[in-house]
């Protein structure tokens, strides 16, 4: 009978009958029904010593004890009443010369220095009282007035020779001068529109309690923006765009606040003012270039509405990591560089980013006025006394030939071309061209074609008055390149110095953003800024269309403002009633608010890769939103005021002041506090 029983179960078992078996071992855990083991360890009740929560067999099916709660279980835990990593036995690390920096990352373990520098004191090697983070010529003696270095014997502009039979676009000589008394050979240009008028007029001041005060900038230009209008989820469920890194907006709209200039509209781009802050966003895992990360809240400055905010976190890449750079300063000596916050800033600027540069990496200068050409052949930074030297004999005199200074640029920097490496063109002016190549169109022309050879861009902007920023803004957006405002040294040691990685070094290349609302959820909806920057839908997936590029460590963010489905606005459009409406319409896709998609190429490639976020429609309330959103949404409330928005019902600059505070949250480096007072500022001017 035995036998017949076990012959019974067999067959019963192979034509598929669900027979139920208990065993002890927690390999075979998942048998156990819920009555015989309530914690789901695999462990019966019986045998269970904490049966109502789980645990290893070994602990007899109760949770290993973690009494300093660092996840290190006390029995694996070397400090178990001190919370520490796992990596370190589950004692923390320590910290023994009390500089904040833990031994672990503390180059100089037993003396006190900052982060920045490793744990170590910064060095002053010339001892000249400058510290050589801050010294151009850390290894010679200066003056705090040229940053460190000696004073300067000057030259005129005319006693620079350019040698333009070696470097004009047609030459073909390698062998490059570097620098020279000779008188400068001219090169025949085309007719300028202004005459080759040189320009040398002051800025019109007043004196003030704050010192001088600039009376207008009339004659600087901005391209007219339209903001961008409400859509109907239904009828455009899609919205697509490029990434932005420029900030030049902000520190531009600083200066004209700080000078009590009223700001020009058009010179207010909202996404620029956002993506000037860092926010916290974490490092991308899995060898992505970039993390996604999204937060849905109530928008501050319409009751009712919603803010979308979306924001990429680029990898960041150690110094030592980076490749070799390639980089040719393009710099503007016209006359109408000749101001103080212009070529003189303009050198300290670019003796900034020399500093952050390594004994790999090269610098060649090429200079335009009425004319252009090379007054440094590429050299190591480590010559830093011979680069800083050929800054330094600049002057400013002549009309401004831009078109050919890029021509020229781009041709020296084609011909010391690194594969793999970081090649770019740091252009530095004012904008004001007015000789040969100048306006937008032609210049638009001109660096599309440059961007073909595989060289990136950056524009540096300097000074008010005959100010450019619609030509800057062009070539930047057109030609793989970033756009900055430098009025200021500080702005430059920011820009340039303490975000030198990511200002200078792309890590992805047409980075595009494409967004699709369900209308289940979404009423209608608007991209707050980006305005010059939106894409058509089906550029999404064209290769052959130009986005922005991506620096290491840069953070880019990005705000829709979402009018929720069954909400009243008197901004959103009326619906248009569809006969042949989408299948998947009537889906809804659950709690899904919308698909993010981001199509993004190495530095390097020409074919792009795909990532897709989904966002929930779960919304926090304003006050339990992060700092990072109130201070986001804060700085583009600010923009959209600035920028005198139909858009908006909220316009209180107290309550945007209050909002950015909120979001102000540590503030290490000082710039949200700096965005609070401008606030502040602008709000004593309107009273």
């Amino acid at each position: 009978m035995k036998k017949i029983g076990t012959t019974l179960l067999a067959l019963a078992s192979l034509a598929g009958c669900k027979t139920k078996t208990v065993s002890d071992s927690p390999k075979e855990s998942k048998t156990l029904s819920i009555e015989k083991d309530r914690d789901r360890d695999g462990i019966k009740n019986s045998r269970d010593k904490c049966p109502e929560a789980a645990g290893p067999a070994e602990n007899k099916g109760c949770p290993w004890p973690d009494m300093d709660s660092d996840e290190t279980p006390d029995k694996d835990d070397a400090c178990k009443e001190m919370a520490g990593p796992v990596e370190n036995n589950g004692c923390p690390w320590p910290e023994t010369d009390g500089d904040g920096v833990i031994d672990k990352d503390d180059a100089c373990p037993a003396v006190a220095g900052p982060a920045e520098n490793n744990g170590c004191p910064w060095p002053d090697t010339d001892a000249d009282g400058i510290l050589d983070k801050d010294d151009a010529c850390p290894t010679v003696p200066g003056l705090p007035e040229y940053n460190g270095c000696p004073k300067p014997k000057k030259l005129t502009a005319s006693e620079v020779e350019y040698s333009f039979e070696s470097v004009v676009v047609t030459g073909s000589q390698k062998k490059q001068p570097r620098l020279s008394s000779k008188p400068v050979k001219p090169v025949k240009q085309a007719k300028a529109a202004t005459d080759n008028k040189v320009y040398s007029k002051k800025i019109t001041t007043v004196k003030g309690k704050k010192g001088p005060r600039q009376l207008s900038n009339t004659d600087e230009e901005y391209n007219a923006l339209v903001e961008n209008p409400f859509e109907t989820a239904k009828n455009q469920p899609l919205s697509t765009f490029s990434i932005d890194v420029d900030n030049a907006s902000y520190s531009n709209i600083r200066r004209m606040i700080n000078y009590g200039n009223v700001v020009d509209k058009d010179a207010v781009r909202v996404e620029e003012m956002m993506n000037y802050f860092t926010y916290g966003y974490p490092q991308p895992e899995n060898r992505q270039p970039f993390s996604i990360n999204t937060e849905y809240s109530d928008a501050p400055w319409n009751p009712g509405h919603k803010l979308l905010k979306i924001g990429l976190q680029g990898k960041n890449i150690a110094m030592d990591d980076l490749p070799q750079s390639n980089i040719i300063f393009l710099i503007d000596v016209s006359g109408s560089m000749d101001e103080s916050n212009k070529l003189p800033l303009l050198k300290s600027s670019l003796k900034v980013l020399l500093n952050q540069l390594r004994p790999q990496d090269k610098v060649g200068i090429v200079v335009y006025a009425g004319n252009a050409g090379m007054v440094l052949a590429p050299t190591s930074a480590a010559e830093k006394e011979t680069i800083i030297n050929a800054l330094d004999h600049l002057q400013a005199g002549g009309s401004t030939a831009g078109g050919a200074g890029i021509e020229l640029a781009y041709k020296l920097a084609k011909e010391n071309f690194i594969k793999g490496g970081n090649n770019r063109v740091v252009l530095a002016t004012d904008g004001d061209f007015n000789v040969g190549v100048s306006s937008e169109k032609d210049l638009e022309t001109l660096i599309e074609e440059k961007r073909k050879t595989g060289i990136f861009l950056t524009c540096l902007g300097y000074g008010m008055g005959n100010y450019k920023d619609n030509r800057l803004e062009i070539l930047a957006d057109k030609g793989n390149g970033n756009y900055a405002y430098i009025d200021n040294l500080q702005e430059a040691n920011k820009f340039l110095g303490r975000e030198f990685a990511g200002s200078m070094y792309a890590i992805a290349k047409d980075v595009k953003i494409q967004i699709e609302f369900n209308p289940k959820w979404v009423k209608s909806y608007r991209l707050i800024g980006y305005e010059n920057r939106k894409l058509r839908n089906e550029d999404f997936t064209d290769d052959k269309i130009d986005a922005g590029e991506l620096g290491s460590g840069h953070t880019v963010t990005a705000l829709y403002e979402v009018v929720p489905a069954g909400v009243n606005s008197e901004f959103a459009p009326k619906e248009t009633k569809l006969k042949y409406a989408p299948a998947s319409g009537t889906q809804n896709f659950g709690d899904e608010l919308a698909t993010i998609k981001f199509r993004y190429k190495k530095p390097d490639g020409d074919t792009s890769s795909e990532m897709v976020k989904v966002v929930k429609n779960t919304a926090e309330q304003l006050a339990q939103a992060s700092p990072d959103y109130k201070f986001a949404s804060s700085v583009a409330w600010f923009g959209l005021v600035l920028r005198q928005s139909k858009l908006i019902k909220e316009k209180d600059l107290q309550k945007i002041e209050g909002l950015a505070k909120e979001g102000k949250n540590t503030d290490e480096e000082g710039y949200r506090s700096e965005f609070i007072r401008l606030v502040q500022s602008y709000q004593s001017v309107q009273k």
